[in-house]
């Protein structure tokens, strides 16, 4: 009895670490997926899904170049799609168009590196179309998630990233966190 009980807890302890490394390998591999597809969207112009079976494709790379950061937004922000990357949040404008462009994506993978971004940091959004748009951050907030004050036809041009909050629970909850950017010049004949 005394040695089962150490390696029934050994076991439930590389379970439950096998588990979170899944995870993580399947978010990393995901991204290289997802990185070819839109490659190839960009290139032919024609939506590209990173696999047979998917039933979500590429929109966008963001990045944030002083944290080394960036990431695929699929089309979409259902779970399935978040379990893969970031995604575009349903109703809202695509980025480079008036009004507020929403990704959503999970606090401990795509989206881990909001905790360090900070007011006056550049986020640059490259659309399947190749466009490039540059948002400088403005501010963050913490709100429930059924009342995040986001008004996606509002004027001007802003995108808004989120995730869940606070970053270091260990089960979902009802707050998010916002990174608010506005768009630092618009393009020429956008929307």
């Amino acid at each position: 009895m005394r040695f089962i009980l150490p390696l029934l807890l050994a076991l439930i302890g590389l379970t439950l670490f096998g588990q979170g490394a899944y995870i993580h390998a399947k978010a990393l591999l995901a991204q290289v997926l997802l990185e070819r597809a839109f490659e190839q969207t960009i290139a032919t112009g024609r939506e590209t899904k990173p696999w047979s079976w998917a039933d979500t494709w590429p929109v966008a790379r963001i990045e944030v170049k002083r944290l080394g950061s960036r990431a695929i937004v699929l089309a979409g922000s259902s779970g399935q799609a978040l379990a893969f990357g970031p995604g575009h949040v349903e109703r809202t404008s695509d980025a480079g168009e008036r009004g507020v462009a929403v990704y959503s994506a999970h606090r401990d993978t795509h989206f881990a590196f909001l905790k360090k971004v900070v007011i006056g940091d550049e986020i640059e959004v490259t659309r399947g179309d190749g466009k490039h748009f540059r948002y400088r951050v403005d501010g963050t907030s913490v709100v429930r998630f059924d009342a995040s004050g986001i008004d996606p036809l509002a004027d001007g041009y802003h995108l808004v990233l989120s995730t869940c909050w606070p970053f270091d629970a260990l089960t979902p909850g009802p707050d998010r966190y916002l990174v608010h950017a506005s768009m630092i010049r618009p393009a020429q004949g956008s929307n």
